[in-house]
């Protein structure tokens, strides 16, 4: 094996029906910032899944050596054990548990016996520090966000003995500049000769951080990249996931705008729980038929909120404001009100809030909107089978069925049923809360081709993205969002990266559109 750290052999993984992993062999180096890219379901959440015990020893076929010891993990425990930890792209922590509790469970320190809390919130603040996690210890997980709640995951991981980590999608959740910072970190985790393997979709990160690159597709291992070798760029890696060069990234659009059909006017929302904090401040917009408008902001700016508290007062607590359609103020007070006056919401986490894992792919495509496949209280069950099936062949969703469960589906395909769930509602203004987070370089090509076609049917769509470069491809006019204020809005003419963060960071507003 020379001087691997790592070396997984001839690894074969199967589900019923479904081989999700064929003689797949990977070789890590110590120190090494080792990436795995492919499309979903190519197989890189599996094999890291058998590497950390998740699949125990017994349940696939091949050998794994680490240290050069084969190891025959039986569980997540024993590889933790061993050194490797893994942090999934699903979070794992608990909503009604603190910052630190949430960081030391099953893992307590103890003093004389007893759980040692000072010591806890100590070390705690130092490991929030080391991921750059500005919050109070003893903030509860589900009063922050997805990007803070995922530094929280990261910061767990390094609260262990951990010599490999491996990190699904861990920016997945964060704007571009957490992300830098927590590309900073594994470079400086790699100079005290910590080992990383990282899954991640984000190509431009891959190229600029990565040791090595392993492309999977279809679970086979198509190559494996020595970056200081031969080098690597984005075309050469998205050629080995999908098989074929992408001429663009996203597909040709030529907009056709109407006038102003939606209005958002001098918008206030306070904080659920501090009261003193406003989380949108006279925050007012406007959506024209046939636009695709962007949110950009850092994480925490206020973008989500303001979605979600348009969208049927869903978060905290509303102060003022009017909302204006097609020339006549609306209330909305409730998610049914929201969807009685055409509008749909698909949350940044698809699969706590945009999706009930328990569910099939056709239970969760008119879920939204069960009165219209209803004939006197009664559900219609081949109209609701016809409905599923026309997304499923419209959008292109992966399944064998659309009595497969939604839980078995690749990330991009959930993304997919999220998005037919809510097109099923025939909503005139859609916002779409990250919707190509923790996707494919492929499966977003289609995704933005759903988005424009939705345009072009004349609907409003509004895209909050942490990608810069998404908004800018994607977008017709972006608005910026700064500590819940609206700081500037810029056509997409003039929109650069370096224009919106300026306007991402600062409170003064500019006008551009």
């Amino acid at each position: 094996m020379g001087h691997a750290l790592l070396e997984m052999r001839s690894i074969t993984k199967e589900f019923p029906g479904v081989t999700a992993l064929s003689d797949v062999s990977l070789v890590v180096r110590p120190g090494d910032i080792h990436a795995i890219c492919g499309e979903n379901g190519a197989g890189k959440s599996t094999l890291m899944k058998v590497l950390s015990g998740v699949h125990p020893y017994g349940s696939y076929q091949g050998t794994i050596f680490y240290q050069g010891v084969e190891c025959r993990f039986a569980d997540i425990r024993a590889s933790e054990h061993a050194g490797i930890v893994i942090i999934h792209q699903e979070l794992a922590l608990v909503p009604g548990m603190s910052i630190t509790e949430n960081l030391f469970l099953g893992n307590e320190p103890r003093k004389w016996g007893r759980i040692d809390w000072r010591g806890a919130n100590h070390r705690a603040l130092e490991l929030m520090r080391l991921v750059g996690l500005n919050e109070d210890p003893d903030t509860l997980a589900r009063d922050i966000g997805v990007g803070k709640q995922q530094l929280v995951e990261i910061a767990k991981a390094f609260a262990k003995d951990v010599r490999l980590l491996i990190l699904d999608e861990p920016t997945a959740a964060l704007n571009e500049t957490d992300s830098r910072h927590l590309l900073d970190l594994l470079r400086g985790f790699k100079q005290r000769g910590i080992t990383s393997i990282m899954i991640s979709h984000k190509l431009n990160e891959v190229e600029a951080i990565a040791d090595a690159i392993t492309i999977l597709r279809d679970g086979r291992a198509i190559e494996t990249i020595t970056v200081a070798d031969s080098g690597a760029d984005e075309d050469r890696i998205v050629r080995g996931m999908v098989g074929r060069d992408l001429e663009s990234r996203f597909p040709e659009h030529v907009p056709n705008i109407g006038e102003v059909f939606f209005e958002v006017r001098d918008w206030t929302v306070r904080h659920p729980v501090s009261a003193e904090r406003l989380v949108c401040k006279n925050s007012s917009f406007t959506v024209r038929r046939g636009e695709i408008v962007g949110f950009a902001g850092l994480m925490g700016a206020g973008r989500t909120e303001l979605a979600m508290s348009v969208f049927g007062r869903s978060y905290g607590v509303h102060l003022g404001g009017r909302i204006v359609k097609d020339g006549r103020e609306i209330e909305i007070r409730s998610v049914a009100d929201a969807i009685r006056n055409g509008l749909a919401y698909v949350s940044e986490d698809r699969k706590a809030i945009g999706l009930n894992l328990l569910d099939d792919v056709k239970t969760s495509v008119v879920a939204a909107k069960l009165s219209k496949i209803t004939r006197r209280g009664v559900l219609d069950e081949a109209a609701q089978y016809h409905e599923a099936e026309h997304y499923r062949r419209t959008l292109r969703i992966k399944t064998p069925s659309v009595d497969e469960g939604v839980t078995r589906l690749s990330g991009g395909n959930q993304q997919k049923v999220v998005l037919a769930k809510w097109m099923f509602t025939d909503p005139d203004l859609l916002i779409l809360d990250e919707p190509t987070r923790g996707i494919d370089v492929g499966a977003k090509y289609e995704i933005y081709g759903i988005i424009q076609r939705l345009a072009d049917e004349g609907k409003g769509v509004i895209v909050i993205s942490s990608e810069l470069p998404e908004l800018i491809g994607l977008c017709d006019r972006i608005y910026t969002v700064f500590e819940g204020t609206i700081t500037g809005e810029i056509d997409r003419r003039d929109a650069d990266p370096e224009l919106l963060m300026k306007q991402m960071t600062s409170t003064k507003r500019m006008r551009s559109a």
